[in-house]
């Protein structure tokens, strides 16, 4: 089994950053709001309000804890001059298929697939088949039916 790579891009990060810190400093602050409220009312084994509002804020700091330890582990890796025309991480990538379908990706790490309208994990077969490539260059992901063929056509990187 392949180890996955703890990397993220700068604007990855930048939305984990923003989630934490929503969650903490907005939402938390408002969930305990109702919390108190809903507290003020009597008896909070049958308080509705109560209960869904104390699990909504126990999600919360759960969250805002895996973010924090995720967020230590994670190396951050700003583009380089020397990655400019091959295909490394944080690249977006532009590729043909065979039958000429063309996509663009971008190379990124696992914790920002679900939040990314174009992802490509590093730790993918696609992505490890496309490390280091340059225009032009076939990039061949082998899959249980067979190899798929990919043509690179361009090569981009955030500023």
């Amino acid at each position: 089994m392949t180890s996955k790579a703890n990397l993220i891009t700068p604007n990855g990060y930048r939305l984990l950053k923003e989630e934490e810190d929503y969650l903490w400093r907005v939402e938390r602050h408002e969930i305990t709001k109702k919390v108190t409220w809903a507290a003020g009312l009597g008896d909070r084994s049958d308080n509705a309000d109560y209960q869904t509002n104390k699990r909504r804020l126990r999600q919360i700091h759960s969250r805002v804890r895996f973010l924090r330890k995720r967020m230590e582990a994670l190396t951050v890796v700003s583009p380089s001059p020397e990655q400019v025309g091959k295909v490394y991480f944080g690249a977006w990538v532009t590729l043909e298929t065979e039958e000429g379908e063309v996509k663009k990706v971008q190379i990124v790490g696992s914790d920002e697939i679900y939040k990314h309208t174009s992802p490509c994990s590093i730790d993918s077969p696609l992505a490890r088949a496309m490390v280091g490539k340059t225009i032009d260059d076939e990039a061949v992901v082998n899959m249980p039916d067979g190899p798929i063929y990919y043509t690179i056509l361009a090569i981009e990187y955030d500023q």
